[in-house]
């Protein structure tokens, strides 16, 4: 689909990479990784033609399309989220007009056995093929799936786009891309702004996608879930491995320590050769063999080796003293915004928990579930109904987004972290800068001049330095590479304290946490163990949105797990006395034995219904992809039979899946009422 010759970018006196070679083909999911500031980006924004380089050729076929997201665009705001979304299908609409219009002219016609009429039936025929062949009919169903798997509910759709945050209108123009089904999809960073029920979502969609797809990403998981080949820039240059993420981990270290080896080598070849050419330089009898040296020492190309992360430097948090032994505690916490005479939101209601200390646990849920509004209770930064108590001695370290605007414009970054760091930490500034992406000259930067990414990573360095004994982490990954995430995720498993990580980061929270707290529907509810016992268990729970199809059950099969979890609801209804009334394990809620066994009988009944459903779409997708490929062959192009089977079998794949949807929403009502 491209390729890549002798790839050169220069910005400065040193080339970003140079002498880059290397084909995107069909169906490649290529995650392109490196170190920050090593080309990513530009890469990408090379393929798309965004940008050129300094010398090279990038090929790209005349009928291939493609589709680009990058980490910031310009957004409108003049439409509907479904008017903005159906943007993407801007040239299935002008298809629709030409076929109306051959349609008209035909009407109007009567010279029926003329060869100008028979040639305008004809294009009419071409046409309105191709218009059926695009799946024009089943634009709008797909439209609705796309973007309800990327979080958003259905009376979302009419809603203008500007009363979205950047975040959700950020997923507004991935839907578009997604849904022009281009040759190939370049993505810069598509999980910045993602939940996890919607990356998860997004991993399916690729993985199932027909498309080439080269993307950026800093989340382990995601890249590792949807590649299938790594391309990786270092030391100047693009190093294709032909294997997913993880494999390439491997490959990588195993390369390193070759290049170490040949490295060392050639350090001792050269040394050797110096001190012949220092021990006989002024010696007549060995001038020819010295002047050989020097001619050999010339000519030898010095071995790079690449770079080394700072994933291994260790970071630990400054000793602080201990608090109570429940640093935080909710009984029947309620918020709403509005005014009760007016229009109001409820968030969140009877939400009752207890943190112990030295408990790490996690807030997870769809973007506003009430994530990031429970921690602003918390640092009673906004007011609420209910008790809510922070324990006895408690010092709070707290990272949101906006800390990063807090910060001394008028500092350096070094001086920045310098004022809050105390002992011998001050001595590894410079190692922990590094870590955190600060490394050399960035350090004297002023915090002034700094990007919003830049300023999120520095309030974050200088809370790791803090002496605090509870952490409240509101999405504290969004800016770190997988370096530093690294050096984060284990200054966190080492802290003493009590921590509550607000991420959809299934990585950096993997061996992290030990509870998850789920937010959804207005409701909390508890999960004990890890991250991916939570995703197990919530592929069948009922916050799960099953319209969304948001939670697969091959990525669950392929997560290892030696721990069992179990869940509570944290729910407490009005009037309850002595706490919440928990419901473990999904126990009836009050239902008689007959009763419940009845429901067992009808949910059983529907999840098979369910599988049957998806065996059959399955089926029907196989089928499709198979006359794609027949389709594409000249002999075949005018073949009706295969073109009406295509159209046959595309209707009733869209009447399945709307089957799926509805048997889907008949087992979590099912499951609801146990």
């Amino acid at each position: 689909m491209i390729s890549v010759e002798s790839l050169r970018v220069e910005f400065g006196v040193k080339p970003l990479f140079a002498d880059a070679s290397f084909v995107v083909n069909d169906r490649d999911r290529i995650a392109l990784v490196g170190k920050n500031g090593a080309g990513k980006s530009t890469l990408l924004k090379i393929l798309c033609g965004q940008q050129h380089p300094t010398s090279g050729t990038v090929s790209v076929p005349n009928d291939t399309t493609i589709g680009y997201l990058p980490q910031v665009m310009v957004l409108q705001d003049d439409t509907t989220v479904r008017q903005e979304a159906q943007k993407a299908f801007a040239h299935v609409a002008e298809l629709k007009k030409r076929v109306e219009r051959l349609e008209q002219q035909m009407n109007e016609r009567s010279d029926y056995e003329s060869d100008d009429y028979m040639a305008l039936v004809e294009r009419y025929t071409t046409e309105h093929e191709r218009y059926i062949m695009m799946g024009a009919e089943g634009c709008e169903a797909e439209l609705e799936r796309t973007l309800i798997g990327l979080g958003f509910e259905r009376s979302d759709f009419e809603r203008p786009t500007n009363e979205f945050s950047g975040g959700w209108r950020m997923r507004i123009e991935l839907a578009k891309i997604l849904l022009q089904k281009p040759d190939v999809l370049l993505l810069d960073e598509p999980t910045n702004h993602l939940d996890i029920e919607s990356i998860q979502w997004l991993e399916q969609f690729l993985s199932q996608s027909p498309s080439a797809v080269v993307l950026v990403s800093h989340d382990r998981a995601f890249i590792n879930n949807v590649s299938n080949r790594t391309l990786e820039i270092s030391c100047g240059r693009i190093i294709d491995y032909k294997v997913k993420y993880n494999e390439y981990v491997v490959l990588r270290r195993e390369r390193r320590e070759q290049q170490l080896r040949a490295y060392e080598n050639q350090q001792k070849e050269i040394q050797d050769m110096k001190a012949f050419i220092e021990r006989f330089r002024y010696q007549a009898t060995k001038a020819v063999q010295v002047q050989q040296k020097v001619k050999q020492l010339e000519k030898i190309v010095p071995i790079e080796v690449d770079e080394v992360d700072n994933s291994a430097m260790h970071l630990k948090f400054p000793p602080c003293l201990r608090s109570g032994d429940y640093p935080v505690i909710c009984e029947d916490v309620k918020k709403v915004y509005g005014a009760p005479e007016g229009a109001s939101h409820l968030v969140f209601d009877n939400v009752t928990l207890t943190i112990k200390r030295g408990e790490k646990v996690a807030f997870v849920g769809k973007n506003g579930e009430g994530k990031s509004t429970l921690v602003k209770c918390i640092m009673g930064e906004i007011p609420f109904d209910g008790h809510l108590k922070v324990g006895h001695n408690v010092q709070i370290g707290y990272f949101a987004q906006n800390q990063a605007q807090l910060l001394d414009e008028s500092l350096t970054v070094f001086q920045t972290v310098d004022n809050v760091a105390k002992g011998d930490i001050r001595l590894r500034i410079n190692d922990i800068l590094g870590a955190f992406m600060f490394g050399g000259e960035q350090s004297d930067k002023k915090v002034k001049v700094l990007s919003g990414g830049e300023r999120s990573r520095l309030a974050m360095i200088r809370l790791l330095l803090e002496p605090v004994n509870l952490l409240i982490l509101d999405e504290p990954t969004n800016h770190l590479d997988m370096a530093s995430k690294d050096v984060l995720k284990e200054a966190i498993k080492a802290f003493d304290g009590t921590a509550i990580i607000v991420s959809h980061d299934r990585e950096f929270l993997d061996g992290l946490v030990t509870k998850v707290y789920e937010f959804g529907g207005g409701r909390v509810r508890e999960h004990l163990g890890g991250i991916y016992d939570f995703l197990r268990e919530a592929h069948q729970g009922p916050l799960s949105s099953a319209e969304g199809d948001t939670l697969d059950s091959y990525f669950y099969k392929s997560q290892p797990s030696n721990a069992k979890s179990a869940s509570k609801s944290i729910e407490t209804p009005s009037g309850a006395v002595g706490g919440a009334q928990k419901a473990v394990g999904g126990a009836s809620k009050g239902a008689s034995y007959a009763e419940h066994k009845e429901l067992q009988k009808r949910l059983r009944k529907a999840e098979k219904a369910v599988e049957e459903s998806e065996r059959k779409i399955s089926e029907m997708e196989h089928r499709l992809k198979e006359l794609d490929e027949l389709l594409m062959k000249p002999e075949n192009a005018s073949n009706m039979e295969f073109v009406t089977e295509y159209t046959t079998t595309k209707k009733a794949l869209d009447e399945e899946v709307e089957r799926w949807e509805r048997l889907s929403e008949e087992v979590e009502t099912i499951d609801n009422k146990q």
